[in-house]
Protein backbone atom coordinates (compact mmCIF):
# COMPACT_ATOMS: atom_id res chain seq x y z
CA UNK A 1 0.00 0.00 0.00
CA UNK A 2 1.16 3.49 -0.88
CA UNK A 3 0.47 6.66 1.20
CA UNK A 4 1.59 10.48 0.62
CA UNK A 5 2.05 11.87 3.74
CA UNK A 6 3.22 15.22 4.79
CA UNK A 7 7.21 15.73 5.80
CA UNK A 8 8.00 14.84 9.81
CA UNK A 9 11.25 14.82 10.96
CA UNK A 10 11.60 11.15 10.75
CA UNK A 11 11.76 11.57 6.79
CA UNK A 12 14.94 13.60 7.07
CA UNK A 13 17.37 11.49 5.82
CA UNK A 14 15.17 9.66 3.50
CA UNK A 15 14.24 13.19 1.95
CA UNK A 16 18.14 13.99 1.53
CA UNK A 17 19.22 10.38 -0.04
CA UNK A 18 15.86 10.73 -2.53
CA UNK A 19 17.35 13.95 -4.18
CA UNK A 20 20.86 13.38 -3.79
CA UNK A 21 20.21 9.58 -5.42
CA UNK A 22 18.52 11.32 -8.37
CA UNK A 23 20.76 14.06 -8.62
CA UNK A 24 23.56 12.18 -9.02
CA UNK A 25 21.59 9.21 -11.16
CA UNK A 26 21.10 12.61 -13.51
CA UNK A 27 24.78 13.21 -13.34
CA UNK A 28 23.98 16.60 -11.54
CA UNK A 29 25.88 18.07 -9.08
CA UNK A 30 24.96 18.77 -5.80
CA UNK A 31 24.58 22.76 -6.08
CA UNK A 32 24.49 25.07 -3.16
CA UNK A 33 20.50 25.38 -3.14
CA UNK A 34 20.25 21.60 -3.23
CA UNK A 35 22.73 21.75 0.13
CA UNK A 36 20.69 23.86 1.85
CA UNK A 37 17.20 22.61 0.93
CA UNK A 38 17.90 19.31 1.62
CA UNK A 39 20.48 19.88 5.05
CA UNK A 40 17.57 22.05 6.30
CA UNK A 41 13.94 21.25 4.85
CA UNK A 42 12.46 22.78 7.99
CA UNK A 43 13.88 26.13 7.73
CA UNK A 44 14.14 26.84 4.41
CA UNK A 45 10.57 24.92 3.24
CA UNK A 46 8.40 24.33 5.96
CA UNK A 47 8.77 27.11 7.99
CA UNK A 48 8.45 29.90 5.24
CA UNK A 49 5.02 27.86 4.25
CA UNK A 50 5.95 24.99 2.33
CA UNK A 51 5.34 21.82 2.35
CA UNK A 52 6.79 18.34 1.69
CA UNK A 53 5.54 15.34 0.44
CA UNK A 54 6.82 12.01 1.09
CA UNK A 55 5.61 8.72 -0.64
CA UNK A 56 5.62 5.85 1.66
CA UNK A 57 5.19 2.03 0.15
CA UNK A 58 4.25 -0.14 3.45
CA UNK A 59 5.33 2.83 5.64
CA UNK A 60 9.20 3.00 4.31
CA UNK A 61 9.75 6.30 1.87
CA UNK A 62 10.27 5.42 -1.50
CA UNK A 63 9.72 9.03 -3.24
CA UNK A 64 9.01 12.69 -1.96
CA UNK A 65 8.08 16.25 -3.65
CA UNK A 66 8.61 19.56 -1.81
CA UNK A 67 6.05 22.64 -2.77
CA UNK A 68 8.15 26.14 -1.96
CA UNK A 69 6.32 29.34 -1.55
CA UNK A 70 6.98 31.79 -3.64
CA UNK A 71 6.66 35.89 -3.76
CA UNK A 72 3.69 36.04 -5.96
CA UNK A 73 1.93 33.98 -4.00
CA UNK A 74 2.21 30.94 -6.15
CA UNK A 75 4.43 27.46 -5.24
CA UNK A 76 7.66 26.22 -6.81
CA UNK A 77 6.87 22.37 -6.92
CA UNK A 78 10.99 21.26 -6.22
CA UNK A 79 13.37 17.68 -5.34
CA UNK A 80 10.25 15.50 -6.84
CA UNK A 81 12.03 11.90 -6.82
CA UNK A 82 10.88 8.28 -7.06
CA UNK A 83 13.15 5.50 -6.09
CA UNK A 84 13.93 3.23 -8.99
CA UNK A 85 11.59 -0.05 -7.63
CA UNK A 86 8.67 2.99 -7.50
CA UNK A 87 8.51 4.02 -10.53
CA UNK A 88 6.00 2.90 -12.55
CA UNK A 89 3.10 3.33 -10.17
CA UNK A 90 2.09 6.97 -10.48
CA UNK A 91 3.47 8.09 -7.40
CA UNK A 92 4.48 11.67 -9.50
CA UNK A 93 1.07 11.94 -10.40
CA UNK A 94 0.19 11.45 -6.73
CA UNK A 95 2.52 13.35 -5.34
CA UNK A 96 1.55 16.36 -7.86
CA UNK A 97 -2.10 16.06 -7.10
CA UNK A 98 -0.78 16.83 -3.75
CA UNK A 99 0.78 19.72 -4.41
CA UNK A 100 -1.76 21.19 -6.53
CA UNK A 101 -4.32 20.22 -3.74
CA UNK A 102 -2.75 21.96 -0.91
CA UNK A 103 -2.04 25.75 -3.33
CA UNK A 104 -5.03 25.54 -4.20
CA UNK A 105 -6.37 25.28 -0.93
CA UNK A 106 -4.06 28.26 0.26
CA UNK A 107 -5.47 30.30 -2.93
CA UNK A 108 -2.48 29.63 -5.01
CA UNK A 109 -2.15 31.51 -8.92
CA UNK A 110 0.33 28.83 -10.07
CA UNK A 111 2.42 25.99 -9.50
CA UNK A 112 6.12 26.72 -10.96
CA UNK A 113 8.66 24.37 -11.62
CA UNK A 114 12.44 24.25 -13.10
CA UNK A 115 13.94 21.34 -14.75
CA UNK A 116 16.16 19.97 -17.19
CA UNK A 117 15.53 19.47 -20.42
CA UNK A 118 17.21 15.53 -20.11
CA UNK A 119 14.44 14.54 -17.68
CA UNK A 120 12.30 13.82 -20.32
CA UNK A 121 9.83 11.74 -18.46
CA UNK A 122 9.56 14.01 -16.21
CA UNK A 123 8.72 17.28 -18.29
CA UNK A 124 6.16 14.33 -20.28
CA UNK A 125 4.54 13.49 -16.44
CA UNK A 126 4.66 17.81 -16.10
CA UNK A 127 2.91 18.24 -19.42
CA UNK A 128 -0.01 15.82 -19.00
CA UNK A 129 -0.45 17.27 -15.05
CA UNK A 130 -1.31 20.76 -17.15
CA UNK A 131 1.88 22.48 -16.98
CA UNK A 132 3.39 24.98 -19.70
CA UNK A 133 6.66 26.11 -21.09
CA UNK A 134 7.53 29.63 -20.10
CA UNK A 135 10.88 31.32 -21.33
CA UNK A 136 13.92 31.24 -19.52
CA UNK A 137 13.20 32.38 -15.69
CA UNK A 138 16.17 33.77 -13.13
CA UNK A 139 17.11 30.29 -10.87
CA UNK A 140 19.99 29.53 -8.74
CA UNK A 141 20.52 25.66 -10.79
CA UNK A 142 22.94 25.58 -13.11
CA UNK A 143 21.44 22.56 -14.64
CA UNK A 144 17.95 24.30 -15.24
CA UNK A 145 17.19 25.07 -18.75
CA UNK A 146 13.17 24.44 -18.66
CA UNK A 147 10.82 26.34 -17.01
CA UNK A 148 6.81 25.43 -16.24
CA UNK A 149 4.01 26.55 -14.62
CA UNK A 150 0.49 25.27 -14.36
CA UNK A 151 -2.39 28.56 -13.23
CA UNK A 152 -4.77 27.43 -11.08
Amino acid sequence: MIDIVSYRPIHAAAWRSLNEDWLRAGGYALEAKDQLVLSDPQGVILDRGGHIFIAERDGAPVGCCSLMAMADGGFEVGKMAVTEGARGLNLGWRLLEACEAVARGQGAPRLYLETNAAQTHAIALYRRFGFVDLPPQPTPYARCNVWMEKPL
